[in-house]
């Protein structure tokens, strides 16, 4: 199976904070920024494999920053590392300022994909090739990233978790 470039399944989703998506404060609900995030990181794991493509896992959220009604929303959501049939998807958020339209990150989320066959087994996808260096940096952690969850789960003995030994070397 050809490798594929993160660029050719990149997925931008922008969106405005309506009254009814915010909470008391007037902002965003985290629920609702999650949800946004997960189609976009369907929308780019589906575009990657070219398969059906479900959540397995949201492994990490920051909420770094508050999401004012209003807010012009930008979601960018990129394969960070794809492994056998799985796919790290790496999301930035962020909102742009309504005056002058500059653009600050918000938040960020990584979530795995798993991609489908017609029964629901899951199937192989293709390798992805980091194009910049921030793409680099976060292909290469995602397979600490993997490991880590691996041992926490009981899947892996932490003595095999090579790149995580790495660091503590």
């Amino acid at each position: 199976m050809k490798p594929k470039l993160v660029s050719e399944s990149v997925t931008v989703v922008t969106d405005l904070v309506l009254p009814g998506e915010t909470n008391p404060l007037n902002n965003l609900f985290g629920g609702e920024l999650l949800a946004r995030m997960d189609r976009a990181a369907s929308i780019t794991a589906r575009r990657h494999s070219r398969r059906v493509c479900v959540t397995a896992s949201v492994n990490h959220v920051a909420f770094n920053r508050a999401i004012p009604l209003g807010s012009v929303v930008t979601i960018e959501a990129r394969i960070s590392r794809a492994f056998n049939s799985s796919m790290e998807v790496f999301i930035d958020v962020w909102i742009e300022d309504r005056e002058s339209g500059v653009k600050n990150k918000a938040n960020e989320a990584i979530y795995t994909f798993v991609a489908v066959d017609e029964t629901g087994r899951p199937i192989a996808v293709p390798q992805i090739v980091p194009e910049t260096e921030l793409e680099t940096e976060r292909f290469e952690a995602a397979l600490r990233r993997k490991q880590l969850s691996l041992v926490l789960a009981g899947k892996m003995k932490p003595s095999e978790a090579t790149e995580l030994k790495a660091l503590f070397k």
